[in-house]
Order: structure tokens, then sequence, then C-alpha cells
């Protein structure tokens, strides 16, 4: 007797949860916790190089925010038929909540904001580069959780031992709601878990640069070309197996092709880059004209400044009491001038 052994992958019920009029959403928590994590591994990779931690937390403020909207125009762009055609409603490409973020078009606008706040600050950008390369591929990594919550970014459909549930979700109302509703048990389809494809992709890359980058020493921004190469290599293979619509171009998705060319970028860019790694001090240096005054400068400035006063101070005592002196004595011994030829001079 043959025993056959079901092994699918089962779709949560639910991606999103009430917590009385507040909706908690697993796709907003899976980027939220990537981000943390990104966040204080790059602190930590960052300083261990030698730069200043509170520049991570700098490049934050400007970075998460151009990201989120630089994914979303990129998604919006992208898929523009989902929002831009006939009976759809165009305001949907604002609500980010439901989904819908495309790594390159963060990667390009976060980085782009980056880029002006080291060019403002006269710092180099390839050592924050480098360190932060681990940590985006990670929090990408645990991002793709919150599509698995969605039942997005999913394969063909297949009847191997992996392969994922996709359930039929309804909202309140028992109309279909794939992304907010709440399963019914029904199973619409098994498909290939892409998502969990990129996710262990993505684990692999982030072993390999921190490895790579502790054997090697590698620097230059060279540590990143090498992420964006690893990424875009697994992505293209995994694009190759999603069934979900997507815009195409010459037959192909449009993922697919801007891996293809974002990966030969990028190899490019690695081989033209120069090897080696940055010292501290140049991690630190600050170019000429955009030196800054921090804490040890002010008090040294300080100490400067009172010793340059109490000097003025002692000098303007001393002219005062020479003065003072002067007129005395001038006083003491005054007399009443004569008068030529008084003293019996001719």
């Amino acid at each position: 007797m043959q025993t056959t052994i079901l092994a699918n992958i089962p779709s949560p019920a639910q991606g999103v949860w009430q917590l009385g009029p507040i909706p908690i959403r697993a796709y907003a928590l899976c980027i939220i916790v990537g981000m943390i994590i990104a966040l204080w591994l790059t602190h930590q990779r960052y300083v261990a190089r030698g730069g200043d931690g509170e520049v991570v937390w700098d490049a934050a403020i400007v970075a998460i925010p151009a990201g989120i909207i630089g994914g979303r125009l990129y998604h919006v762009i992208t898929d523009y038929d989902k929002y831009f055609c006939d009976g759809c409603n165009p305001m949907n490409a604002l609500n980010i909540t439901a989904g819908g973020l495309g790594i390159w078009g963060a990667v390009a606008l976060g980085g782009l904001a980056v880029w002006a706040l080291f060019r403002y600050k006269g710092l180099k950008l390839g050592p924050f580069a480098d360190a932060i390369a681990p940590s985006i591929i990670l929090a990408q990594a645990i991002g793709r959780l919150g599509n698995w919550f969605n039942q997005e970014i999913y394969g063909r459909e297949t009847d191997v031992p992996w392969a994922l549930e996709i359930y039929y979700r309804v909202d309140a109302n028992g109309d279909p709601s794939p992304v907010n509703g709440r399963s019914t048990g029904e199973v619409l389809a098994t498909v290939h878990p892409t998502f969990l494809y990129e996710l262990l992709w993505n684990l692999l890359i982030f072993v390999l640069l921190i490895w790579l980058d502790r054997r090697f020493k590698i620097g230059h921004g060279r540590l990143f070309a090498l992420y964006v190469a690893g990424y875009t290599l697994g992505r293209f293979w995994i694009e190759l197996m999603r069934s979900d619509a997507a815009t195409l171009i010459f037959g192909m998705r449009v993922n697919t092709i801007v891996s293809i060319v974002v990966f030969i970028a990028a190899v490019i860019i690695f081989l033209m880059l120069p090897k080696g790694r940055e010292s501290e001090a140049e991690v630190r240096r600050i170019r000429p004209g955009h030196r800054k005054i921090d804490s040890s400068d002010a008090e040294s400035l300080g100490e400067r400044t009172a010793g340059a006063s109490t000097d003025e101070q002692a000098r303007g005592a001393a002219g005062s009491t020479a003065l003072k002196n002067r007129t005395a004595a001038g006083a003491s011994g005054k007399t009443t001038p004569k008068r030529p030829g008084s003293d019996g001079s001719k």
C-alpha cells in the first residue's frame, strides 16, 4: 500500500487583524521589522569601518521615506494597468497598505537621498554603501514574508510537495478579498512559492556578502555592487517561474529585463572600482569645504577664545597700570617752566 504524504505549504488564513478600529497588517509589520534589523546591522558595520554611528540615523531619516516613495512609484509605473484602466480607481495607486513596492525603485530613490546627504556632509559614500549592502538583502528576505501573508508573488501551478496553497479569501460581506479578507478554507490552487525561493536566495546572498567582506576586506562600494549583482541574478530566474499578472516588454516580464540590465551594470561597476578597503581615517575624512565643528573642536575653540580674552585683559590691565604710573610720576615732578636765560644761559 502506497502512502501519500501531503506537505504543501499553507498560506496564512489572513494577513490583517483588527485592533479596535486600527488594522494591523502583517505586510507592514514585516517591512518595519526588516527596517529595524537593517538599521541596527548597518550601524554596527559602519562604526566598525570607522564611521560615525550618528550618520546612520541621519541616513535613515532621508532614505526610509524616499525608499517607500520610490518603491511605490516603481510598482505603479510597471503595473500601471492595475490603476489606470477602464473601471480602475487611480487613487488606489496611493494605497500602499494593499501591497506593492518595487525594490529597484526603493533602492534607487533611497540611494539618491543618501547620496545627497553624504555629499552635503562631505563624507565618502562607498564605506556606507558597503556597510548597508548585507542589511538591505536581509531586510528584503524578511519583507518577503509579507508577500506570504498577502498571497502574492507566487509562481505557476505545481504539485511539488512544497507547493503553496492559495486560499479563497472573503471580506466581512462575503465578497472576494485576496489581501484583506479571511480564508474560507477553499484552496484555489497550489503554486510555486516564489516568495520563499527569493527569501532563501536573499539569505544565501546575505551570508555570502558577510563572508566575502570579512575574507577579502572589500571596500569602495564594491560590496554593494556584489549585492546588486547577486540579487538580480536570483531575481532573474525567479521571475521566470512567476505566473501572476505583470507588464510585458517584448514578451518578457519587465522585472526580468530590469534584472538583466542592472546585473550587467553592477558587474561592470564592481570591476571598475578600486580594490581594497578604505582606512578608518578615510571613512571619517570630510572633504574640504565641508569642515564641521564637532564637540571637541568647539571645546578647543572655546579654550582658545578664552585664552585670547585673558591675554587681551592682561595686556589691557598692564597698559592701564603703566598709564597710571606715568600720570602719577608726571604729577609728582611738575615744575614751572623756566624762561630762556633765567638760569644764566644765553
